[in-house]
């Protein structure tokens, strides 16, 4: 990880970063009986994502760092599914922005997999 000082120079958090932004705005429109129910798990899940990121960073031990890199792989995928789930019952308001929020998941997904490649391969 030459030339990273911080976590916040990782593309995977950065790009994790700009997932929490788009869902909120995504979420901003759903209907008001849904703020504790989908809303919340879908918040929780992408603010998973590059807190996940961090905290591993933080740990500085390789095997502790590949662990946390891998629940924000998952907390993507939960996420994925979330949106999916609100997208069939009808509460996303934006086409575009859901579209774009899947095309991000989409790409920090091959980013995070291949971070770990680097992370294991570097063990």
């Amino acid at each position: 990880m030459s030339g990273i000082q911080s976590y916040k120079d990782l593309l995977i958090w950065q790009r994790g970063i700009e997932i929490v932004t788009l869902v909120y705005q995504l979420i901003s429109d759903f209907p008001k009986d849904e703020i504790y129910a989908l809303s919340s798990q879908i918040k929780r899940s992408a603010v998973s994502i590059p807190s996940n990121i961090a905290e591993g960073y933080g740990r500085q031990s390789t095997q502790s760092y590949i662990q946390f890199v891998k629940i924000a792989r998952g907390s993507l995928c939960e996420l994925e599914t979330q949106l999916l789930v609100a997208e069939k019952l009808g509460f996303v308001k934006s086409e575009s922005l859901y579209s774009d929020i899947m095309k991000q998941i989409t790409e920090e997904s091959k980013m995070i997999n291949s971070f770990l490649n680097k992370l294991e391969s570097s063990k």
